[in-house]
């Protein structure tokens, strides 16, 4: 075989230079956009040098790492902590760029074989997990705390109280997680774009589930734009613009993937005891806020402030909007029923993955001589947020069948309705882009 034949030109365009900039691109992305947030946050501030080891775990567990946290008080006095959560702005981040690099080389191609795509995919995997290793042993820190008192410091050196603090990255859960992580990100990628090869025999699933995917997709991340066009506002209203970027460069789509299942009318439940500055509306933090658990769905958020309910409206245009762009880039033969099924399947899949990762758990506290309750001073905090999915992930059938039934109807006579993939019985070379 001529080295100058279509099958080595792909293999060199994928090869193991384009693995290593496709996967560092991804974490680097992750790590620009987490420490910007961070210092947005504070963090910046944080003692011993710890800045650059916190960037790391905040990346590791946007990749679905695992950090533990551990406490040390010292003398008679106990501590905990505990944290649970996604910063999904990150981990949005790393997606895109490593889906983009990953699918780069394969453009123009209209079919690849499992081979070919499953020895690109190891090469990236390869230098993930390499690189992921290096991180996840950078995350780790333990650093002193001040417990931010007059009296409590003085009582401090009188029983030799000096509470600690510190982070360490399990590695190895780390690099299993975050393998399955890059293999999510990779296949969703070529679910999603209609220019990316697919083995021969996959080209009969590609009507069904790639428009469907692609609208998903969409959808999330138009919710995602939004939410940013608000944070500008607020910025620009309310002022505190380094909070702002702080909640939009760490957790933004955590709250706006919530506020699009509350305005499907799901429910989620939790609690806010203690200092906890929440980057969250302050109508969230005033129902959460209270001694016992509180659940939160568009009833109780419209206790405090009526406007909660234009989410239903703006959730109904979005989810329209999303089946339009599935139908359209459905055959036009597609019956509006398969319409209805597909988009209520691809909406409860992606509301479970919105439960999955919008999980937040989060406490800490300090006790001397075995009470924790010091007086009010402020040495003990809870948060947490978990869906209830069982309603969520119906009412995420209900609204995805009828959104998609009416996505049909509407994309009836458009001029680009029923242009698919056109499948290809052996090698595309450069010049046969799939539409």
């Amino acid at each position: 075989m001529s080295p100058h034949t279509p099958s080595a030109q792909a293999v060199a365009r994928h090869g193991w230079p384009q693995a290593v900039v496709t996967a560092l691109a991804g974490l680097i992305t992750m790590g620009v956009v987490a420490a910007l947030g961070l210092w947005g946050a504070g963090a910046a501030d944080l003692p011993d040098g710890a800045f650059p080891r916190v960037v790391a775990a905040t990346v590791v567990t946007a990749v679905g790492g695992t950090v533990e946290l551990s406490a040390d008080a010292g003398g008679p006095a106990d501590a905990r902590a505990g944290l649970t959560v996604v910063p999904l702005s990150v981990t949005l981040s790393g997606a895109l760029v490593t889906a983009a690099g990953f699918l780069r080389p394969l453009r123009h191609r209209a079919v690849a074989g499992a081979a070919e795509l499953t020895g690109w995919a190891a090469r990236i995997a390869v230098v993930w997990l390499l690189a992921l290793l290096a991180l996840a042993f950078a995350a780790r820190q333990t650093f002193a705390l001040s417990v931010g008192d007059d009296t409590l410091t003085d009582l401090g050196d009188v029983f030799g109280i000096s509470p600690k603090a510190g982070f360490t990255a399990d590695v190895p859960l780390t690099l299993v997680f975050g393998l399955l992580w890059l293999a999510g990100v990779l296949v969703l990628a070529l679910l999603v774009s209609r220019g990316a090869p697919l083995p021969a025999r996959l080209l009969r699933f590609q009507e069904a589930v790639r428009p469907a995917a692609y609208a998903m997709v969409l959808l999330l991340l138009a919710c995602v734009a939004l939410g940013v066009l608000v944070a500008l506002g607020v910025a620009v209203t309310r002022g505190r613009p380094a909070e702002t970027l702080a909640m939009v460069l760490l957790g933004l789509p955590n709250l706006v993937w919530l506020a699009f299942t509350i305005g499907l009318g799901a429910s989620w439940e939790g609690r806010v005891e203690g200092p906890f500055g929440l980057p969250m509306p302050r109508v969230l933090d005033e129902v959460l806020r209270g001694s016992d658990t509180a659940t939160l769905n568009l009833g109780t958020l419209a206790d405090h402030d009526g406007r909660v309910w234009w989410l239903v409206a703006v959730d109904a245009v979005l989810l329209l909007a999303a089946a339009f762009v599935m139908a359209a880039r459905s055959p036009a033969r597609t019956p509006g029923w398969r319409h209805a099924v597909r988009m209520a399947v691809a909406l409860v899949l992606t509301v479970l993955m919105i439960c999955l990762v919008g999980r937040i758990s989060a406490h800490y506290g300090l006790s001397v001589f075995g009470i924790s309750d010091l007086g009010g001073f402020g040495l003990s905090g809870e948060f947490f947020l978990r869906p209830l999915p069982w309603t969520a992930l119906g009412l995420a059938a209900v609204w995805g069948a009828v959104a998609g039934f009416l996505g049909g109807v509407l994309a009836r006579g458009t001029s680009g309705h029923g242009q698919v993939d056109a499948p290809s019985s052996g090698r595309a070379g450069v010049g046969d882009r799939a539409r």
